[in-house]
């Protein structure tokens, strides 16, 4: 007969990092009724009984589960299953796959799927004609990997009526020959343009999608992550449906905060409709209590909003600084009403004039709601100008970063460089600045914009170089290294804060929630430089397994 008090579940053979500041290491973890019960060394072995399960760490570290502040899972899950161009910057390759998805798919309507890179066209701009030599008689829509464009052939240009006589839209722009005639690369909102046309997918296929994101999550550590657009954006159908179909069937296994999308084309009076969707959406291990203000694009297509403008190819100054999606006077308005409802606010901001007007609305807030746990965050922060890195911590604004950005390869050192000029080049990814500013950082992925895995991540945060890069590439800012304790604890504790999770998840302490990882090293025992090797082995959620490596 067990133990009254035994444990359902006991790691032992440590190490576990346990991102708890008063105890950060710990050899033993005891799991009981979906809880973390005993945390410290032998003596947790008192708490195995007959019925335990006991997982003998051997030296394999065990961690507080990951959590992504910032990805896409339904979006991501969706190009899985269509015409997937995400793993390679080969153009040759992009071809073959495209013309081998439209031949495997004689009967779909639209050719689309996406997740090409930029770096792979000059100037970042694929044109139609390369589309239309291998798929001449469907339209084709092809977001890239920062979903920020969509590379389009000439039958896609036609259904949606874009020629030399159409304006850009304001919040976008069609890329056009000599002549004006579109060349078959939409930028930001001109996308829409043709994304309305494509046929969403099923209500099972959406949740199919997610499922199936889901799980790749999970094979990466992810316990609970942002969802960072709940409503639809270009290509991106409403993920919120299957959020409710997997949590109806008992298959949604993570905790999720959903950001309710903010129509840029829209005022306040979408407020109302944002407070009825939170009350209907929030249930069970879903909460939809986050509002995403998109307030720039990327710095690579020059639409990232910049307080200076863009360098030319030559090096001189030219007449484009960026796109401001929301006016900053309204963004103040906006935000200002969102917090006294007590909404969190997660906005994109890129450039740094966008990071400026983000934090200027925070600070708008507080000088009239007062200081209220809302928890504002902000995404990306590609530019930071150096006034604004103490501003995170004085406004209480959370720093969301995509380490896995900040390093030297093709689209930074062709496509961004070169535009920002030596001085903006140094304000990128400022993340030891932040740190050392006060700043509380979370940490995720933009999946499917690049590679889920928080390992990989946490491996540029701490190197400052891309987990696969030669031996040639230099370091990206070296004095923006953070440690590899700090890095985790962004991926951890931080995104655990800026999801509200803090009281019951982010760290491995006694009362917390048992959503753990278990590597199959210890980072901290190898060379920086080995991070990125580690792979996961299991993940829990309250204590249920819910990945196990093939041989684990």
């Amino acid at each position: 007969m067990s133990h009254p008090q035994a444990a359902d579940l006991v790691f032992t053979g440590g190490p576990v990092h346990t991102v708890d500041p008063a105890r950060s290491r710990a050899t033993a973890v005891a799991v009981r009724d979906g809880r973390i019960a005993a945390v410290g060394h032998d003596e947790v072995h008192e708490l195995i009984g007959a019925r335990t399960e006991v997982v003998d760490l051997a030296g394999r570290l065990l961690l507080p589960g990951f959590q992504d502040a910032h990805v896409h899972p339904q979006g991501a899950g969706l190009e899985l299953g269509l015409c997937h161009l995400g793993d390679t910057v080969d153009p040759a390759e992009y071809l073959r796959r495209i013309k081998a998805y439209a031949d495997e798919h004689p009967d779909v309507e639209w050719i689309t799927g996406g997740g090409w890179s930029m770096e792979a066209f000059p100037g970042g701009t694929p044109t139609a004609a390369l589309l239309d030599a291998i798929v001449p008689d469907r339209p084709v829509f092809l977001p890239n990997r920062d979903h920020h464009g969509a590379w389009v052939n000439s039958r896609a240009l036609e259904r949606a009526g874009i020629d030399a006589r159409t304006p850009d839209p304001a919040d976008g722009r069609i890329e056009r020959d000599t002549e004006g005639n579109p060349t078959g690369m939409l930028q930001e909102g001109a996308t829409h343009l043709v994304a309305r046309l494509v046929p969403d997918p099923t209500p099972e296929e959406q949740t199919a999608a997610l499922l199936r994101a889901q799980a790749v999550l999970h094979s990466y550590g992810v316990t609970a992550w942002q969802d960072a657009i709940i409503g639809t954006y270009t290509n991106m159908t409403d993920p919120a449906p299957a959020y409710h179909a997997a949590l109806a069937d008992g298959l949604l296994t993570a905790r999720v905060v959903g950001a309710l999308w903010w129509d840029r084309a829209r005022g306040a009076e979408q407020i109302p409709e944002l407070v009825t969707r939170r009350e209907e959406l929030s249930h069970g291990r879903f909460r939809a209590t986050t509002v995403k203000i998109m307030q720039d694009g990327i710095a690579e297509n020059h639409t990232a909003a910049m307080l200076d403008p863009y360098l030319t190819g030559c090096g001189c100054a030219s007449d484009n600084s960026g796109i401001s999606f929301v006016e900053p006077g309204d963004l103040k308005k906006y935000v200002t009403e969102l917090d006294a409802l007590g909404f969190q606010v997660h906005f994109h901001a890129l450039g740094d004039r966008a990071v400026r007007e983000a934090l200027d609305a925070v600070e708008a807030a507080r000088a009239v709601n007062g200081w209220r746990d809302t928890r504002h965050h902000l995404a990306h922060l590609q530019v930071v100008h150096p006034d604004d890195v103490p501003r995170f911590r004085a406004l209480g604004a959370t720093a969301n970063i995509q380490a896995l950005w900040a390093a030297h390869e093709p689209q930074m050192d062709e496509l961004t460089l070169p535009f920002l000029g030596a001085e903006r080049g140094r304000w990128q990814y400022p993340f030891g600045d932040l740190l050392r500013a006060g700043a509380t950082l979370a940490a995720g992925s933009d999946w499917p914009v690049s590679s889920p895995d928080p390992l990989a991540a946490i491996h540029v945060a701490v190197n400052r170089i891309a987990p696969a890069a030669p031996d040639a590439t230099g370091v990206f800012l070296p004095e923006q290294r953070i440690d590899l304790g700090a890095a985790i604890a962004a991926y951890t504790a931080g995104s655990a804060y800026a999801n509200h999770l803090d009281d019951t998840t982010g760290s491995i302490a006694v009362g917390k929630l048992a959503d753990l990882v278990v590597l199959d090293r210890d980072p901290f025992a190898g060379p920086p430089e080995e991070i990125a090797a580690a792979r996961v082995l299991q993940t829990f959620v309250d204590g249920c397994r819910v990945y196990a490596a093939p041989d684990a």
